[in-house]
């Protein structure tokens, strides 16, 4: 995908996987690549370990870094001071727009010290699809066939505050925008978890890849 967009790849390397937590050699190997971009294929606290030995090391100065898959938690846990100017993905964040702030003002009582993510907006979303999916076919047909309950699932369009309006696919995944986001300067936030500011947003049609044409999904029991 950078190739195809024009740009190139200065450098790509593994580490062992889950044993480590020192990323010195390989946070300067990006450094010393002539890189503009760092992204980082990994997830969870080997995320948050790599941003802070990063910016120890100065390479936030240097470099954009793009964490392929991290959540508001990972952000928060990092912190603005260092986190700042990280941009990243998804497909939810609780101060988009009215919506999604009614959705966590909504949450927030049961979690007080925790903003929903991609993840919380996502499980929340699919469990009243699936009450409307067993309202609209009767509780005795939902329980009778789930592969029936989950083709009409399919059929019905998703409405919820957490995304908004959507369908989910033949292959399970559900069509949403996805956002680009970046980590906000402490200065620029409003709060503690005001942390990201869009960048760019990119429709639907541009999301997922395409259905294989070879898989076929089946549609009823």
């Amino acid at each position: 995908m950078v190739k195809a967009m024009g740009g190139q790849v200065r450098g790509a390397v593994r580490y062992p996987f889950p044993e480590t937590t020192d990323f010195s050699a390989f946070l300067q190997q990006a450094m010393a690549s002539g890189a503009q971009v760092l992204g980082l294929a990994n997830a969870g606290s080997d995320t948050v370990n790599c941003v802070k030995q990063a910016h120890e090391f100065g390479l936030n100065r240097q470099m954009t870094i793009a964490p392929l898959i991290m959540f508001l938690q990972d952000a928060h846990s990092i912190g603005l001071e260092t986190a700042q100017g990280l941009i990243t993905s998804e497909t939810f964040y609780w101060n988009m727009n009215d919506q999604t702030r009614a959705f966590t003002k909504r949450v927030l009582p049961r979690t007080p010290h925790n903003y929903p993510s991609q993840a919380h907006a996502s499980a929340y979303a699919i469990t009243p699809h699936y009450l409307k999916t067993v309202a609209a076919m009767g509780a005795p047909a939902a329980k009778k066939s789930g592969r029936t309950t989950v083709a009409r699932m399919k059929a019905i369009p998703t409405d919820d505050d957490a995304f908004g309006t959507g369908r989910i696919r033949a292959d399970g995944r559900g069509e949403f925008p996805s956002y680009l986001l970046q980590v906000k300067a402490p200065a620029d936030s409003n709060g503690e978890w005001d942390i990201y500011k869009v960048l760019a947003t990119s429709p639907v049609s541009e999301v997922l890849h395409p259905l294989l044409d070879k898989c076929r999904f089946p549609v009823s029991a």
